[in-house]
């Protein structure tokens, strides 16, 4: 396996686990993206992003699901981009009214980001070949 489907596979699985944190802790994961509320957060965050979704698009040619992967991608840069320009305020009045919905919205949030990484993971292992 390439390292760079390895690096996605990594990718699939943090997303994974933190929607795992999400569900179990949702508490936690509320506190890990207010810690993130700062001009430099925002820069990290959509640092990050495009990095994750420049990495999808390029492992997507040799993944089970190529278009779907490319969609993800972009999708990811495209936030990533956006990411800056709703600044440290709007996205703190964001994070306020998603964390005063409840625990429940937060878990079921969670399980869309469970369901994301593993997809990922699937989707960048090589498919299976068969002996006929």
């Amino acid at each position: 396996m390439r390292a760079l489907n390895v690096a996605v596979m990594i990718i699939g699985m943090a997303v994974a686990g933190l929607g795992v944190i999400g569900v179990v802790a949702p508490s936690v994961l509320l506190d890990f993206g207010k810690s993130l509320l700062t001009d430099n957060g925002l820069y990290v965050v959509a640092a990050v992003r495009v990095a994750i979704g420049v990495l999808l698009l390029l492992a997507a040619r040799n993944s089970r699901m190529p278009r779907t992967l490319r969609v993800i991608g972009l999708v990811i840069i495209v936030a990533g981009l956006l990411t800056p320009l709703f600044g440290v305020v709007r996205s703190a009045a964001m994070l306020d009214w998603f964390s005063s919905q409840g625990t429940a919205i937060i878990r079921v949030v969670a399980m869309c980001a469970i369901a994301i990484g593993a997809f990922i993971v699937y989707a960048i292992r090589p498919a299976r070949r068969s002996a006929i």
